[in-house]
């Protein structure tokens, strides 16, 4: 009896609550207010894993002045992140070349090109976006490139926390120059620079693949300069969005239209071997809705 009750009342609230969700979706279709996914001849989207909360530490993007010297930025602590789907491999090269053959991005750079099913390398990060944007219109899904947060909680134990943990000098910043770059040059050194198969150095604790290895990972986040006073309070913040954050075995600031490190456009420390992406899925509104109003088995 309780158990029927209990069912009785999750399916009233459950019905109404659906025919709520397609009332909207009528309304909305008619409004082109929202777009349904895509479906039957739509291309499938690459392979993902999805990450569940947790919480999670991480430092602080951009470049810190405290009292006139460098810094390293603070670390944030982020209690319940949102879930995360993205990418178990980088973009290959395959698939990039699918997106070239259609005219929506432009070719990559020969440099390093490596064998077999490698990802592609020597995009820049407005090739990335390019390539985001056609991904989401062949799947009907949203793609897009994710923030240095969201990299960092998918990364887990393969992400680097870029702290040097010494206080600049005002007046010698050569110094806190000459570490950073020493450490970078050090995780940058062990095994190929050429791009390895999809898989070559193995997956995380979540499951993603390649992190933090010979490519190094367009994010959105935009670089910016943060200036502190004595006590560490925030006297300024500013943004510059023409140049974005990488990740990999250290985060390095790059113009977003450098598609070759080496070739200039890294703005400190040692540049990145290559430059990749792998891309988030957002969920469409329509499976947020039915994911928390259906009733749980």
């Amino acid at each position: 009896m309780g158990h029927a009750a209990v069912a009785y009342r999750t399916g009233s609230i459950a019905l109404p609550a659906l025919l709520l969700a397609g009332l909207l979706t009528v309304i909305g279709l008619q409004t082109q207010t929202f777009q349904l996914p895509a479906f039957g001849s739509a291309m499938p989207g690459p392979q993902t894993v999805a990450i569940a909360p947790r919480p999670f530490d991480y430092r602080a993007t951009g470049e810190f002045i405290r009292a006139g010297a460098s810094a390293d930025g603070p670390l944030v602590h982020v209690e319940q992140p949102a879930p995360l789907e993205m990418m178990k491999y980088q973009v290959s090269a395959a698939d990039y070349a699918q997106c070239v053959a259609d005219g929506a991005c432009r070719k990559a750079d020969k440099r390093r090109r490596g064998e077999g099913d490698v990802p592609v390398t020597g995009v820049s990060y407005d090739d990335a976006t390019d390539y985001a944007a056609w991904l989401s219109a062949k799947t009907g899904q949203t793609w897009r490139l994710p923030t240095v947060e969201e990299w960092v909680f998918a990364a887990g134990s393969r992400a680097v926390d870029h702290a040097l943990g010494i206080e600049a000098n005002a007046a010698d910043p050569a110094k806190r120059w000459l570490v950073a770059y020493a450490r970078e040059a050090a995780l940058g050194s062990d095994g190929p620079a050429n791009p390895q198969p999809l898989g070559t150095f193995g997956v995380n604790e979540f499951g993603l693949a390649d992190l933090s290895a010979v490519v190094w990972e367009w994010t959105q986040t935009c670089a910016s300069r943060t200036t502190l006073d004595a006590a560490g309070t925030q006297i300024s913040h500013v943004e510059s969005c023409g140049v974005r954050y990488l990740e990999g075995r250290h985060r390095t600031p790059m113009s977003t239209f450098v598609r070759d490190a080496l070739g200039g456009g890294c703005s400190v420390g040692v540049p990145p071997d290559n430059l990749g992406f792998r891309l988030v899925r957002e969920p469409h509104w329509l499976e947020t809705l039915t994911r928390g109003w259906l009733p749980r088995a």
